[in-house]
């Protein structure tokens, strides 16, 4: 059987779109890169019941209830120890990959989804700040080896020719996991004292979920081949994600990866960076990561019901308000998703940069006019609106899978240290804009 896939093929690698495809990208992103979303948001409804339940808890031990900056401190602590996981889960992923393969890391690391929830679930009956803290880096964790190992997994199954479209599904459900986690956080659903731990906790749902059916569907065949060397089973995973297509130009294209792969050393970051032939390369990819976090989008994601109420919105209308913004984040994604292959990712990385400056400059603006000019709070939000579609349109959908620009040898050892660098910058922003809230 083996000796007839191999047969030498002049055909193109493309394939159309199969519904095990769509079936893995849905449930591995589900399951995973949705937590990430949620997790960025789920801290904003619950911010006051999570204070106050941290101020009667040191008020039952000590006798003394926290000042209002140790609070803030406090709940700052729990807001960016998320990405303080995730720091640590980008530099394991690369072991956990090899090790696990890239269906089998994101099955074994749903474990640290139920200890977090767990933890974040029984905190109030434990009295235990510390609970939710400890569940919150947790969390983290498993987002910083998901936002790498899901991207991964999909761009490895997936034909060249969906490559595009299929690398974009995780970050459509990262949006999705946001508005899921701006509309549970309603009064009328989850948003009221009692339910805030269900709240929190509710991530372990998708894990579940994706625990039971994801263990179906194969490993990724260049895993397979290249890694483990099992050609029959890469021809089996190939014919599961496939149609009936030529899949003897896929198996020689892996099998002269791994040729090659074996002749080359192991690089270190100091040889890429001094490696000219990827240097601009390398550059590119540093710009677009750095330019993300120097976009204030992570002010916008964590305090986004504070930069509401300073624009003037009413209290009882932001958390209506900002799962409006949830609406908008999924629909720029979807359109970012469907015209990735048409538009290429230069012009959407331009277009979303250059919409999120026009914004940020409005914002700024309305801001400092609002005092004097009442529609102004209306100019404010339509900017942060169009701040959230600019990111999401663009550098958000790309951030995952731009290191594509270089081969996948490069790519291997860049993309866990860019990551690395990604969730420090986002464990340092909610620290800084938070003493900029009012107490």
């Amino acid at each position: 059987m083996a000796e007839e896939v191999l047969i030498p093929s002049p055909k193109k690698i493309t394939s159309h779109l199969t519904g095990s495809l769509l079936a893995v990208a849905f449930l591995t992103s589900f399951g995973s890169s949705m937590l990430y979303g949620y997790n960025l948001a789920v801290v904003n409804s619950p911010a006051i019941y999570i204070k106050d339940f941290y101020n009667k808890t040191v008020l039952s031990r000590n006798g003394t209830g926290l000042s209002g900056e140790t609070l803030t401190v406090m709940y700052s602590l729990t807001v960016s120890v998320f990405a303080v996981g995730g720091l640590i889960g980008s530099l394991v992923v690369g072991m956990l990959v090899t090790h696990f393969g890239r269906k089998g890391t994101v099955v074994n690391t749903a474990v640290l989804v139920f200890i977090a929830g767990a933890l974040m679930g029984f905190s109030r009956i434990c009295g235990s700040p510390e609970m939710i803290i400890i569940g919150r880096f947790i969390t983290g964790i498993h987002s910083g080896i998901s936002l790498s190992v899901v991207p991964m997994y999909l761009g490895e199954i997936a034909p060249k020719n969906l490559r595009g479209f299929l690398g974009l599904v995780p970050s459509i459900f990262i949006g999705t996991g946001v508005f899921s986690a701006q509309i549970l956080g309603l009064h009328e659903l989850l948003g009221k004292e009692e339910h805030w731990p269900l709240f929190l906790s509710v991530v372990v749902v998708p894990t579940f979920i994706q625990l039971i059916l994801l263990p179906w569907f194969p490993e990724s065949p260049r895993y397979l081949l290249i890694e483990k060397n099992n050609v029959h089973a890469t021809i089996t995973a190939l014919k599961w994600y496939r149609t009936r297509c030529n899949i003897q130009a896929e198996i020689e294209e892996m099998q002269e990866e791994q040729r090659s792969l074996s002749s080359v050393e192991t690089l270190s970051v100091l040889k890429l960076l001094q490696d000219e032939t990827v240097r601009w390369q390398v550059l590119t990819v540093v710009v677009i990561n750095i330019g993300m976090q120097l976009s204030g989008i992570d002010a916008i994601w964590f305090y986004t019901n504070d930069i509401f109420e300073n624009a003037g919105i009413p209290p009882p209308e932001i958390p209506y308000t900002t799962a409006g913004t949830g609406i908008i984040e999924i629909i720029a994604g979807l359109i970012g998703c469907f015209t990735i292959e048409k538009l290429g990712r230069r012009s959407l990385m331009i277009g979303g940069f250059t919409m999120m400056s026009i914004c940020s400059a409005g914002i700024t603006l309305a801001l400092l006019l609002e005092t004097r000019l009442s529609f102004m709070r209306y100019v404010s939000v339509c900017c942060v609106v169009g701040i959230i579609a600019g990111f999401c349109i663009g550098p958000g959908k790309f951030c995952e899978s731009d290191t594509n620009l270089l081969s996948r040898t490069y790519s291997f050892v860049f993309e866990g240290r860019m990551l690395c660098y990604v969730w420090k910058a986002l464990d340092c922003h909610p620290q800084l804009y938070v003493n900029e809230q009012p107490n």
